[in-house]
């Protein structure tokens, strides 16, 4: 199987499964589902689907998300196989993919870091102009000293 079929066969996986959570199952336990990756084995007999929401708020419900959609594993798998002819559709098992919180956490260490790298070079910069001026005033002294003698 080549990697570009797998590729096609996960963007399709992708849009219908987007589709079918949205309109065709009524758990109240999956609302506001975001798809962010589907990844094909080489012999398209599994399919691991990660998936994210925003009404998630704690790990208790994280796992109840993806218990409910492994649950509705065999029901989405063969609303798939009607919808497409595909030689064998894939076993899909879900995932909670957590980027959304890590997201914004990633970017502040980011930021920090970049405020952190800043000020650093800029009190480097401000040591190094302090020492030239030292050095300018104690060779002007010194040069001053030597016209008056």
């Amino acid at each position: 199987m080549t990697p570009v079929r797998a590729t096609r066969v996960a963007e399709l996986l992708r849009a219908e499964l987007a589709a079918i959570v949205r309109t065709q199952m009524r758990d109240p336990r999956v609302s506001m589902l975001s798809i962010t990756d589907v990844r094909v084995g080489r012999d398209l007999g599994q399919a691991n689907i990660y998936v994210s929401s925003l009404a998630v708020a704690d790990a208790g419900a994280k796992t109840d998300l993806i218990a409910v959609l492994n649950g509705a594993a065999g029901f989405l798998r063969s609303a798939i196989a009607r919808q497409h002819n595909l030689r064998m559709t894939p076993r899909l098992r879900f995932h909670y993919d957590d980027l959304i919180e890590r997201g914004p956490r990633l970017d502040a260490l980011i930021d920090e870091a970049m405020r952190s790298d800043r000020s650093s070079a800029e009190g480097e910069a401000r040591q190094e102009a302090e020492s030239a001026t030292q050095e300018r005033h104690a060779a002007d002294d010194g040069t001053a000293v030597a016209a008056w003698r």
